[in-house]
């Protein structure tokens, strides 16, 4: 449903988005201009809603009849989150993910786009308005970058190595206390960890085989589908912690991002032992 030159005119209408309403306000954001929601580390910019709005509108014309389901159109209406099972053509928006770096004027965010269809993440987009980069990955077609000036690269993930050589991102916070406590213990085996706050730098690292895995608790489907599909498509496995496959409908239970099948055990065993989840 989502063709190459389709996938092409939402990567544009990123771009355009990103050059109009996202970096024009970086480091100048007025008094008022940010927000928390559900708590201090859960922030919203007038930038963030600007620019869904214009990605909403922007992907009703390219797709008429779509369903959008935002990040921000989302905290307004949690039921939106509902529509994505059954739609015939769905798109997740995060219009700024990492927007605690933006608000603090960190040059370290992007604006993700997947496209669904009855559940299933079938196209994406990961675009850094910062380098104008884009990441892009089509369900069986593969996962490429693209520059500004419309060089083209094949992404792929690193080889895989040892449990202790793997260097990653680990988004620790949002696990339960319990499990985090065994986290910080396990995690120090590991050859390198850091926590970027921006899954959309994270997963185009990980796809682009520059780091060995991801972990997130936390599985809010405009975080995580278009970095999964990228990922899928750039050759990685990744599960849940109970082994089950991902899936864009399910928003719990954590998930464990590495180049193949084999690395996914050795890091579950490694960090979790035999805890059942």
């Amino acid at each position: 449903m989502i063709s190459v030159a389709a996938l092409g005119d939402i990567d544009q209408l990123l771009r355009k988005v990103g050059q109009r309403e996202v970096m024009p306000r970086f480091r100048r954001l007025g008094a008022g201009a940010v927000r928390a929601k559900s708590g201090p580390q859960d922030l919203v910019t007038e930038a963030d809603e600007a620019a869904e709005l214009a990605i909403a509108a922007g992907l009703r014309r390219l797709f008429p009849g779509c369903v959008v389901v935002g990040e921000e159109g989302c905290a307004a209406d949690p039921s939106m989150l509902d529509r994505l099972g059954d739609a015939e053509l769905a798109f997740t928006v995060d219009p700024i993910d990492g927007t605690a770096n933006y608000a603090a004027g960190v040059p370290l965010f992007g604006m993700m786009i997947a496209a669904v269809r009855r559940g299933e993440v079938i196209a994406s987009v990961i675009h850094d308005p910062v380098t104008g980069e884009s990441c892009l990955a089509l369900r069986g077609e593969g996962a490429w970058s693209e520059a500004t000036d419309g060089r083209r690269a094949d992404l792929r993930v690193a080889a895989p190595v040892s449990v202790t050589a793997m260097a990653g991102a680990a988004s620790w916070r949002y696990f339960a206390p319990d499990v985090r406590d065994r986290l910080l213990t396990a995690l120090p085996s590991l050859a390198a960890i850091w926590d970027f706050r921006c899954a959309a730098a994270e997963y185009r690292m990980v796809a682009g085989g520059t780091c060995h895995f991801l972990l997130f608790n936390r599985l809010l489907p405009w975080d995580h589908a278009p970095g999964w599909l990228l990922h899928q498509e750039a050759g990685g496995y990744s599960a849940q912690l109970d082994g089950s496959a991902y899936s864009p409908m399910v928003r719990t239970g954590g998930l464990i991002v590495v180049p193949d099948e084999a690395s996914w055990h050795a890091m579950r065993n490694l960090l979790f032992e035999a805890r059942l989840f």
